[in-house]
Formats: C-alpha cells, structure tokens, sequence
C-alpha cells in the first residue's frame, strides 16, 4: 500500500499489478499525477531527459538512489514495512 498525501489529503493507494505490487515506475507515476508534475518537469529536475527517465523506468534499470532523488525532489520518504 502507497500513501500519497497532497495539498493536506491523503490518498491510501494499493494497486496490484498481474499478481504483483506497484512498482517504482507506477508509485513514481502516481505521484506524479497526485502532484500534477509531468515526466517532463521530473527529468528536468534529475538533470535527464524524459526519454533517458522513462527508459529506465520501462526496463527497471533505476537504481535505488536515484529513486532516493526523484523522492526526495517530489517530498515523498522511502518507506520500508515488514511484510504480513
């Protein structure tokens, strides 16, 4: 489950996928539509270009830290919860 929290609301947000869990490129997508950020803005602000971001979030080569940045940038922390 991802909480997204925007302008003081909190939207809990659980999605699965085919079986699995919201990956890094759907949180990042979400949260980019829960801010109203484009792709473009984002990229920009990682000193990337959108075709480079969405690459690496297609293909799941983003490394851990620059999801830390990409976080960091949007507000958001990096949660890690033991599993039930």
């Amino acid at each position: 489950m991802s909480t997204f929290q925007s302008n003081n609301t909190i939207m809990n947000v659980n999605v699965k996928i085919k079986g699995n869990t919201m990956g890094a490129r759907e949180k990042i997508k979400a949260i980019l539509a829960v801010e109203n950020i484009t792709m473009t803005a984002l990229a920009e602000k990682i000193n990337s270009s959108v075709n480079n971001l969405s690459n690496k979030l297609r293909n799941k080569t983003i490394t851990y830290e620059l999801v830390e940045q990409i976080a960091d940038i949007l507000g958001y922390d990096i949660e890690f919860k033991k599993r039930k």
